[in-house]
């Protein structure tokens, strides 16, 4: 009985999870710009996961730098944010159901890390948590310290937000989604550059039917 109630909790895992990356594929993710944008980010995610392990500063400046904006700019400008026909629904319905990290909820996280330069010249210690950083490169492996942070806490926030608002299993699904987000994208958006260089500029074939 014990095994069998495991076995039937980890499928309803899968199937949360699976649930969540199929509405964020098929409300979000309509832009073959915005497609090869995660192709491209979530390649360089995976080397900063490589690199984390040896190098955290250096990981998170990769990270935040390339992987984070070329994700957020396919979000940003060039995701439709007129009506979903796909889904019969308005833009404003798709931002409020969002498990996740909606638009408006993104520009908080991004205006944070633009800041965080600003704050840690004005701050050197940052308030006295570290050392003063001594020559540019210095401070840049402190900034990618003080960026690393900032994903630390903006994942735990929301997922805290959401085990809150929601329930746990949504909170801790939505971080478990997260973290393995540019290994699912990296599979799931390998094609989209060669189909954005043929010509085309939407996906809108695979939403007809649900593929896990």
């Amino acid at each position: 009985m014990r095994g069998l109630h495991e076995k039937m909790t980890a499928q309803r895992w899968r199937e949360r999870l699976a649930e969540q990356r199929w509405d964020d594929h098929r409300y979000y993710h309509h832009s073959l710009v915005n497609q090869s944008l995660h192709f491209i980010s979530a390649s360089t995610f995976i080397c900063a996961y490589i690199l984390l392990f040896h190098d955290p500063a250096i990981a998170s400046l990769l990270g935040w730098c390339i992987a984070m904006t070329s994700r957020q700019a396919g979000h940003f400008f060039f995701e439709p944010k007129g009506y979903d026909y796909v889904n019969d629904a308005t833009h404003e319905y798709k931002e409020a159901v969002k498990v996740g990290y909606n638009l408006a909820r993104k520009w908080v996280l991004m205006t944070l890390w633009a800041l965080a330069p600003v704050v840690l010249l004005a701050e050197p210690t940052m308030f006295g948590l570290c050392a003063a950083p001594e020559g540019p490169v210095a401070f840049l492996r402190h900034l990618g310290i003080v960026w690393l942070a900032l994903a630390a806490i903006g994942l735990l926030f929301r997922i805290g937000q959401l085990c809150l608002t929601r329930d746990i299993p949504t909170g801790l699904t939505w971080g478990a989604k997260i973290l393995t987000d540019p290994f699912n994208d990296f599979k799931l958006y390998h094609k989209a550059p060669i189909r954005l260089a043929r010509g085309e500029r939407f996906d809108d074939t695979p939403l007809a039917s649900r593929a896990h």
